[in-house]
C-alpha cells in the first residue's frame, strides 16, 4: 500500500534509515521526474541515465535538504541539473524529436488526422530541444509541466526574473520556428547554422 507519510516525512525517515522511504518517495514522483528528464535533454537513453544519476545523488545527500522548499522542488532541481551538467559535458545539442508520452494503442496510426498530429507534436519536440539549454529548461517547467515562475526559478536556483526572460527568448525563437505550423502558406524555415543557439 502507498505511504501516507507526506514527501518530507518520507525523506526524513529515509535520512533516518528506513530502507523502503526512498524508494516510496521516488515511486510517488517518477513520472513527473522522467517527464522533466526526457524533455529537458531531449534523448531518452541519457535522460535515463541522467535521472538515474539525479536520484542516486538524491539519496546520498537527502541530510542535505534543508527544508526551505518542497521536496519535489529539491528533487526537480537535482533532476534539471543533472540534464544540464550532461548536455554541457557532451557539449552537443539533442537533434532528435522528443518522445512523446503515449500508450502503445494511442501511438499507433489511425488516419490522416492522427499522422498530422504526431508529425506536428514531432516538429514541436524538435524545435524545443534546439533551444539554448536554459532557455529549453525554463520553456519546459513553465509551459509544458506548467509550474509557476516563482516554483520554476527556485528548482532552476535562480531569480524569477531570470526565468521570464529566458522563457520570453525561448517563446520568440519557437513563434518563429513554428510560424509554419500556423500559416502553411509559409515554408518551414532552415534550421539555425549555429544550433538554435541565441542570446542566452
Amino acid at each position: 500500500m502507498p505511504s501516507t507519510k507526506t514527501d518530507e516525512e518520507l525523506l526524513a525517515a529515509h535520512v533516518a534509515g528506513d530502507p523502503h522511504a526512498f524508494s516510496e518517495l521516488v515511486y510517488r514522483h517518477r513520472d513527473r521526474l522522467w517527464a522533466v528528464a526526457l524533455r529537458t535533454i531531449g534523448d531518452s537513453g541519457e535522460a535515463e541515465d541522467a535521472l538515474q544519476e539525479a536520484l542516486i545523488s538524491a539519496f546520498r545527500r537527502a541530510d542535505q535538504f534543508r527544508g526551505d522548499s518542497q521536496v519535489t522542488t529539491w528533487l526537480h532541481r537535482i533532476v534539471v541539473n543533472a540534464c544540464l551538467d550532461r548536455i554541457r559535458r557532451n557539449k552537443s545539442r539533442p537533434t532528435s524529436p522528443l518522445p512523446q508520452f503515449e500508450s502503445a494503442e494511442n501511438a499507433m496510426p489511425a488516419g490522416d488526422d492522427l499522422l498530422e498530429q504526431r508529425e506536428t507534436q514531432l516538429i514541436v519536440a524538435q524545435a524545443l530541444a534546439e533551444l539554448p539549454e536554459d532557455q529549453r529548461a525554463a520553456v519546459m517547467l513553465v509551459d509544458i509541466e506548467g509550474y509557476p515562475i516563482e516554483e520554476a526559478a527556485r528548482i532552476l536556483d535562480c531569480p524569477a526574473g531570470t526565468v521570464k526572460s529566458r522563457c520570453s527568448r525561448g517563446r520568440s525563437k519557437l513563434a518563429k520556428r513554428l510560424e509554419h505550423l500556423r500559416n502553411p502558406n509559409i515554408d518551414e524555415p532552415v534550421q539555425d547554422p549555429e544550433g538554435g543557439q541565441g542570446a542566452q
